[in-house]
């Protein structure tokens, strides 16, 4: 199940020959496809490649570059050795994404007889799930009983937790008590609402059968809604597990579980970001204005003195914990002694905090963090995280490598299998950005929202909706020898974003290896799993490690 572990001396020197690759080709990796055109991207590819790579067919794009366990290579003609070598290196350094002996296409066994339902799940824990979540909730949660059966911990906290599908299945179907901390209040309600009516479902079920579904020791989760704070301490973290004065078992509805009370004025409460069941009460941070300060989060205080921070030991959680929440919690697990066991299951690497770019767009922060002109200590970011990393010449990435590091290339190998009319997506888009710099050039990388059904329109009815979108006359002459010219290049647009998406799992390769990096250099192993199949999950890695007893 466990990828093979990798010594010390190992991790790092793959650290150090991931950056190396990287850095050397940062112009592919760092490139943007809209630019195709514009910058005119094919020829900043070594001139003796170019023959090799225009000649391909989607197949071959596929087979020769993507896929990485393809052994049957049958080459159209002599490729250089330097491209060779760049397409067995990026494969030979990126973790295997596949625990299975045989990539495969199709949905995983348990959605043979049903696409929209594991057969491997009870029916109550597929309600509200898509089949995605339903694979994941039901692997993850099997791991995290493993990791509390070695830790003797029947505590498991849930980070980032959204409408609690996890929590669920951990609590009901597996029999751990749960506190789970999320941001958004409205997918707290969710949760519990979703928790009420497995509860009624479950109480129908053995009404009519005459026995219980529920293991002996089940409990109905915590649900908390609350900020985990990238420069708060594990005490403060600590804290936000705590329910909050004056909770009471009277909630109307949630019977006998604890709720706050209702709110009569906002000075009542400690902190407007940990709400406990608060089924009844609307709260956004904005709602509590400049009065709530640094020293009145809990998530923001750092520990008092001759305060103790009593907890029962736990299995901290995330699964897809966004941008820098997943170096979070490990920055707990390492320094808090109540973390006995963490598995951690990261995304949206480009929200990731750097040192170059400390507030990436989407990164959200709690509302108390510094502002961005305050610079973070190296220790605050979510790359690297490792000292070795840091200390690595190039060791940087940029925000489009670590965007382009969370697609999913196993779909988008098969829509080159398959010919997807898909595939003229990028060069639509790159072909529009041509025509709004030759007008406006101030307006160059300017985002637009997504064309539904793009790939479905002729280019004229798309750049209608794309300048109109950025404020430029829909109605804007295309000359059509131009746009005849600018199409018939879409399979080397298609083979050069292919380049792009072979350094991908690289990119994410020594994000995840500088998490395992940072650990070890606290002491701590790990291993990395993949967990989950890559065709329904692309971001499929967990990362687990256990603390030593005593």
């Amino acid at each position: 199940m466990f990828t093979a572990s990798l010594s010390a001396e190992q991790q790092r020197e793959m650290a150090k020959r991931l950056t190396g690759l990287l850095s050397s080709y940062r112009h592919i990796s760092d490139s943007q496809i809209i630019e195709f055109f514009s910058e005119n991207l094919w020829h900043t590819l070594p001139i003796s490649w170019q023959p090799a790579l225009q000649e391909l067919s989607y197949q071959q794009i596929a087979d020769l570059l993507l896929d990485a366990t393809n052994g049957d290579r049958r080459y159209p003609s002599v490729w250089p050795l330097s491209l060779l070598a760049f397409r067995s290196t990026a494969h030979a350094l990126a973790f295997p994404r596949d625990c299975r002996p045989k990539r495969r296409s199709e949905m995983p066994e348990e959605f043979a007889e049903n696409r929209h339902q594991s057969s491997l799940l009870h029916h109550i824990f597929r309600k509200h799930v898509k089949p995605k979540k339903q694979h994941e909730i039901r692997k993850l949660g099997m791991l995290v009983k493993q990791l509390c059966g070695q830790t003797g911990c029947d505590q498991v906290v849930d980070v980032g937790s959204g409408q609690g599908h996890l929590t669920r299945f951990l609590s009901y179907g597996l029999g751990l008590k749960v506190t789970t901390i999320e941001a958004d209040v409205t997918l707290v309600k969710m949760a519990s609402k979703f928790d009420r009516e497995l509860e009624w479902t479950l109480a129908k079920e053995q009404k009519k059968s005459g026995s219980s579904l529920l293991p002996e020791s089940h409990s109905a989760p915590c649900h908390l809604a609350g900020w985990v704070n990238s420069r708060a301490s594990w005490e403060a973290f600590i804290k936000q597990l705590k329910p909050l004065d004056g909770v009471h078992e009277d909630d109307p509805l949630t019977p006998g579980r604890p709720s706050c009370k209702k709110l009569r004025a906002s000075k009542h409460l400690t902190c407007p970001h940990a709400v406990h069941k608060s089924l009844h009460l609307k709260i956004q941070p904005q709602d509590f204005g400049e009065e709530w300060s640094a020293d009145t989060c809990c998530s923001c205080v750092g520990p008092q003195e001759n305060v103790q921070y009593e907890h029962p030991d736990f299995v901290l959680t995330g699964l897809h914990a966004c941008g820098d929440l997943s170096a979070t919690l490990l920055r707990h697990f390492v320094h808090c002694p109540h973390v006995r066991a963490i598995t951690s299951v990261a995304c949206c690497y480009m929200k990731i905090s750097t040192r170059e770019n400390p507030n990436p767009p989407g990164l959200v922060r709690c509302p108390n963090t510094p502002s961005p002109d305050q610079e973070l200590p190296p220790s605050q970011f979510g790359y690297p995280m490792s000292s070795w990393v840091q200390g690595l010449p190039e060791h940087q990435l940029s925000y489009v490598a670590r965007e382009r590091a969370c697609h999913a290339i196993e779909d988008y190998t098969q829509r080159l299998r398959d010919h997807s009319e898909q595939l003229k997506s990028h060069c639509y888009r790159a072909m529009l950005e041509v025509f709004i710099k030759d007008t406006r050039p101030d307006m160059c990388r300017r985002g637009i929202q997504t064309i539904k059904k793009s790939h479905l329109l002729p280019f004229t009815e798309y750049a209608r909706l794309g300048l109109a979108r950025v404020g430029l006359p829909p109605d804007l002459p295309l000359d059509p020898a131009r746009v005849e010219a600018l199409l018939e290049q879409q399979g080397r647009v298609v083979v050069y974003f292919s380049l792009s998406l072979l350094l991908a799992p690289a990119v994410e390769t020594l994000v995840l290896l500088d998490r395992m990096i940072y650990l070890q250099e606290n002491g701590v192993d790990s291993k990395l799993v993949p967990l989950f199949d890559p065709n329904i999950s692309p971001r499929n890695f967990v990362l687990v490690a256990l603390k030593a007893p005593g």
